[in-house]
């Protein structure tokens, strides 16, 4: 095969999903390939996507539009949750060539042997996610800041409105060995912050039997994990991106409490205030339990940044659970909210359950929510104003400005410095901004 000269990418979704596409660029690399920006063109397009909801569906399509428009005879390859799902559907997506599934995507190389466009519908490689057993490691890295590490892939747990589990198989990890080495080396190349990254990084430790098996034990938990990162003296910061409630145990959260390394912050997915949906969605836990958790990592870390996730407009919820969520939501000390609106997905539970949602009071619902979420974090901001916090700089996309994240993650919002950028600096936090962010000055006897 002759080795073509650039491949480009683009990735929908989660942190996880950006930490395979850069292990998958590094593939690339490796073999001779030259990675050009989306915007510049390539000889091949390799689009990773998300399924979470119809927009990431849609957004596919549009990316696939975009790729075409740049390269008109660029070589179109579809990879990611959505790839697994729906891999029918997307090889007859106009200028798709080659749709690989959660098994197949990390040895795209050995599927990529003629670059020429398909003239009818894509090739498809996609197996049963049962298929999906090896873990894979993967991180991403470019701009030297912060880098997102998988430690963790899959999902044992069935709630009844999500296709994770089948679009990326069984629950397993990495080797506590292996994540080590990867933040090592993730150090070594300039990165100061590391995201702790996957579908359920609290079930971390579930390793296969024997080699090359199907089934998996568990050798290790997310706490030894964690405590064996905080004795990596070169990474500055570690994050953790989401833990369930159920699995956020008071030893992880004492251990941030008191960590080295481990960085004042907690993503915990709620979905729901309400008992009642909570057990129509299968969720492993109540709201008191969530309760619980925030009340002890406030005791301990009165500081700490907590964001929730939550779904609105599940088959089902009335006015008055709607309601007792906002609630719920609204009389606890967290700082963000991430809101999904509630799309049926094809094979989950949820679609076929009595009782949906209008369409129409499913948004006012998400609107009321967001609106809460941004008066929430601008409380937290405010908190903080005229104190003085260390932040991680990093190039912001807006010209001539920087950005970056205090410990608690407050974002931070500066006149571009280029001695600064991939830095950390004790700033002082003066105000609000009308883009939501925290104007800052670097405190005098820090300035380079």
């Amino acid at each position: 095969m002759a080795t073509p000269k650039s491949v480009a990418f683009y990735t929908l979704g989660c942190k996880l999903n950006y930490s395979e596409t850069s292990a998958i660029g590094r593939l690339f690399e490796d073999a001779g390939y030259h990675e050009n920006k989306f915007n510049d063109g390539a000889d091949i397009y390799v689009i990773n996507t998300c399924s979470v909801t119809d927009f990431a569906d849609r957004k596919c399509r549009q990316t696939v539009r975009r790729a075409l428009r740049k390269s008109p005879h660029a070589f179109v390859v579809v990879i990611g949750c959505y790839a697994q799902l729906k891999p029918k559907e997307i090889s007859e997506i106009p200028g798709v060539d080659l749709v690989l599934g959660a098994a197949e995507k990390f040895k795209i190389l050995n599927y990529i042997d003629d670059l020429s466009k398909s003239p009818s519908k894509g090739m498809v490689h996609a197996g049963e996610v049962k298929e999906a057993y090896h873990f894979k490691d993967a991180f991403s890295f470019g701009d030297r800041t912060r880098s997102f590490l998988k430690v963790q892939d899959g999902c044992d747990y069935k709630c009844s409105f999500c296709t994770i589990p089948l679009a990326r198989g069984k629950s397993r990890s990495g080797s506590i060995e292996s994540v080590l080495a990867n933040a090592q080396r993730l150090a070594e190349m300039g990165s100061k912050e590391i995201v702790l990254t996957g579908v359920n990084i609290g079930d971390f430790g579930l390793e296969p039997a024997a080699e090359d098996s199907s089934e998996f034990v568990r050798k290790n938990s997310f706490i030894d994990l964690i405590k064996e990162l905080d004795q990596i003296e070169s990474v500055e910061r570690f994050r953790i991106s989401s833990i369930e409630p159920n699995l956020c145990s008071d030893e992880i959260i004492e251990f941030v409490a008191n960590s080295k390394r481990f960085v004042p912050h907690f993503h915990m997915p709620l979905q729901s205030g309400s008992d009642k949906i909570l057990k129509l969605m299968r969720r492993r836990y109540k709201k008191e339990l969530y309760k619980q958790r925030v009340e002890k990592i406030k005791s301990l870390m009165p500081h700490c940044c907590i964001g929730v996730d939550v779904i609105v407009g599940f088959p089902g919820e009335t006015d008055d659970d709607f309601l007792e969520t906002y609630d719920f939501l609204n009389e606890l000390d967290i700082t963000y909210l991430h809101v999904f609106t509630y799309s049926e997905r094809a094979n989950t539970l949820a679609a076929g359950m009595p009782d949906p949602v209008n369409i129409n009071t499913r948004k006012k619902r998400n609107e009321m929510l967001t609106l809460l979420s941004e008066k929430k974090k601008e409380n937290f901001y405010s908190k903080y104003l005229n104190q003085t916090r260390p932040v991680l700089f990093e190039k912001s996309k807006e010209e001539g400005k920087m950005s970056g994240f205090t410990d608690n993650y407050i974002r931070v919002e500066m006149s571009l410095n280029q001695s600064l950028l991939n830095t950390t600096r004790p700033v002082k936090l003066i105000k609000i901004n009308k883009k939501g962010l925290v104007d800052a000055a670097i405190q005098p006897q820090f300035v380079l």
